[in-house]
């Protein structure tokens, strides 16, 4: 063991210098999710998910440096790795709608003007019925890494992609704030 230390010395300290750096981005990465997350009132869960992302790509960013550090052999890594990826790139080739997926989640997140609680319309004509507007409308149940679940005025619950909210347009009916509905269609009107 004292051999070990002895001839990778530099290789230990640099690796507890990676580990001490990623630690350190994971607590400040953590911190200004969970702040955000407050100050735009989103829900914990949501809130845990993204933090769950980060994680991993830290986890990979780490093992990558961590390659580096202790000079590992790259051809022998790389036909390991090569195999590795063949079979997830296929698998991610076949599932590719849910790749897209967690990353207009991760969008959704940072970026999305509506939150649970909301009545919204998505302006897709497969959703839209034109003897029916009522149920054109929708109230934000849930904000998942995959999807919304939408809730219609006749209790059905629709599952609809994250990639497609960021794909169509989405109009903002009502919020819903401290117990009660703020009808932003009245407050236009009563704007103009």
């Amino acid at each position: 063991m004292k051999e070990f230390i002895t001839e990778h010395h530099n290789e230990l300290i640099y690796s507890l210098i990676v580990l001490m750096v990623i630690l350190v981005l994971k607590f400040l990465f953590t911190t200004a999710v969970r702040k955000v997350s407050k100050i735009s009132d989103y829900n914990p869960v949501r809130t845990n998910l993204i933090i769950k992302f980060i994680n991993i790509a830290l986890t990979i960013i780490t093992m990558v440096v961590l390659t580096l550090v202790w000079s590992v052999n790259y051809r022998d890594l790389g036909v390991m790795l090569s195999s590795v990826f063949a079979v997830i790139g296929v698998a991610l080739f076949a599932q590719w709608s849910i790749l897209s997926n967690i990353t207009a989640g991760v969008i959704i997140f940072f970026s999305f003007p509506f939150k649970i609680g909301n009545t919204i319309r998505i302006l897709d004509k497969e959703l839209l019925d034109p003897n029916n507007t009522d149920l054109d409308k929708f109230v934000i149940e849930d904000i998942r890494a995959f999807h919304l679940h939408l809730r219609r005025s006749n209790g059905e619950i629709l599952t609809y992609p994250n990639n497609l909210v960021l794909q169509k347009g989405v109009i903002l009916i009502s919020t819903y704030q401290q117990g009660e509905f703020l009808n932003t269609e009245e407050e236009d009107e009563q704007t103009i």
